[in-house]
Parts: C-alpha cells; sequence; structure tokens
C-alpha cells in the first residue's frame, strides 16, 4: 500500500483546493484520508474531525485551512507523528511556519497537488 495522506481541509466543493488535492493524491495512488470536522465524507470517503481520531499511522499531511486554523492544528501533527506537513499557499503565516519549526515538524512550502505531479487545472 502507498503512503497515506491526509487532506486537512477536505473540500466537498470541488472548485476549491482541498478538493482538487484530494483527488490529485487518489490519482497517483496514495491512501488517502479528508479530514474535515464538518464533513461525514468526501468524495466518497470516510471524513474525520481531526488527525488525531484517524486510526491509522499518517505519513503526510496537507493542509488546506487558514493559517489561524492551521496553527491550532500543529499539536495534532506533531503528537500524531506526521512525517510531512505540506503548508500550501494561502495557508501559510509567519507565525505558523515559526511554531512549526519551534514543534520540529518536516514543513513543506508549496503547492503538494504539484508536488504529486498534477496540476490543479487537472482536477
Amino acid at each position: 500500500m502507498g503512503k497515506v495522506v491526509a487532506v486537512v481541509g477536505a473540500s466537498t466543493d470541488r472548485e476549491k483546493f482541498g478538493n482538487k488535492a484530494l483527488r490529485a493524491y487518489i490519482a497517483e495512488g496514495y491512501k488517502v484520508i479528508p479530514i474535515n470536522p464538518k464533513q461525514i465524507e468526501v468524495e466518497g470517503l470516510k471524513s474525520y474531525s481531526s488527525v488525531l481520531n484517524v486510526p491509522c499511522q499518517i505519513d503526510i499531511a496537507t493542509v488546506y485551512v487558514q493559517p489561524h486554523v492551521a496553527l491550532n492544528l500543529l499539536s495534532d501533527f506533531s503528537e500524531k507523528g506526521i512525517a510531512e506537513i505540506w503548508i500550501n499557499p494561502g495557508a501559510e503565516s509567519k507565525e505558523l511556519l515559526a511554531v512549526a519549526k519551534s514543534k520540529d515538524l518536516n514543513v513543506i512550502l508549496a503547492c503538494s497537488i504539484i508536488g504529486v505531479g498534477r496540476s490543479p487545472d487537472d482536477f
């Protein structure tokens, strides 16, 4: 089985990047887990309210929420032991990056859809 990716801010709106990323990772063969406390499922996949509720290990979290929301999730990422945290355009802030660094999180500041070898325009 491929790597497990949590799409934080997964959306049911197919025009939003939180949905496009989910579909891009699926297309590339990853096991994808939507994280959205307001949704029961996204694109037919069970959605979780937090990475801490996911029963398996998560290899990558890709973040599609506002910086102030993401800031509150960094401790969860650390506690879950997620190896890579992708902070996508629009989700970053200086404070978020400083706190992530202080928690020794492996942050990648880039578009994860492009990082997985796809274009957002494909979805």
